[in-house]
């Protein structure tokens, strides 16, 4: 076993990862959320400070199949995380743990093998201060989680910087079978708080100029 992984051969967690993605101004005001269908209670305010290093081949082989790599510190998800293409909505997340340096781990890069055996190197730094909030049924159970983002990224390549305030809405295991009512309530929500649709579909993306 080397110091860049916390056991040989580890096997990841698996999640998948359903959600949708907003563009807010800096002074937009929160929805009120216990109107949503099946929600009965918000959470208290949770705030995060994350750190995301993303890596990728010179040519891009990794974002260029659908997938992104990374290594982020801070909240309960630290670690290494490959996400993968979206399909039907979702995309799938593999999270092992952070390791002791900023080395790719032997699994992660295993993992990636089929994808790209090239040369890894960072592309993408992204600082996030997030404020999570909990939306609950009357049972308790998380409907979803609800993440607000104030966002600096960094694109390593070319030095830009970027910032930006952007909203999250994840799936939670009491959310229902088929969410299409609760995204059409929060899309509303938003909307009338004076959000819209993401113009980027991902921080990476948008880190990099997409």
């Amino acid at each position: 076993m080397t110091a860049a992984e916390p056991s040989a051969h580890p096997e990841p967690s698996r999640s998948i990862e359903i959600e949708l993605k907003f563009d807010v101004e800096d002074g937009t005001p929160l929805p009120e959320w216990t109107t949503l269908p099946g929600v009965a209670s918000v959470g208290d305010a949770e705030v995060r400070e994350l750190d995301a290093r993303y890596l990728d081949t010179a040519e891009f082989g990794l974002a260029s199949a659908g997938y992104a790599l990374r290594r982020r510190s801070g909240g309960p998800d630290a670690g290494w995380h490959i996400k993968g293409p979206r399909i039907g909505g979702g995309r799938t997340e593999l999270h092992w743990p952070l390791g002791e340096t900023d080395d790719v781990p032997d699994a992660v890069r295993a993992a990636i093998a089929p994808v790209t055996d090239s040369a890894l190197t960072p592309i993408a730094r992204i600082l996030n201060t997030r404020t999570a909030y909990a939306l609950n049924d009357g049972t308790g159970g998380l409907v979803a989680e609800f993440v607000d983002d104030r966002v600096t990224a960094s694109d390593v390549r070319s030095g830009a910087v970027r910032e930006w305030r952007e909203w999250e809405i994840e799936l939670g295991p009491a959310a229902p079978a088929d969410p299409r009512e609760f995204f059409a309530a929060v899309e509303a929500a938003v909307i009338a708080a004076g959000g819209r649709a993401a113009a980027s579909a991902s921080k990476l993306a948008r880190a990099l100029g997409y």
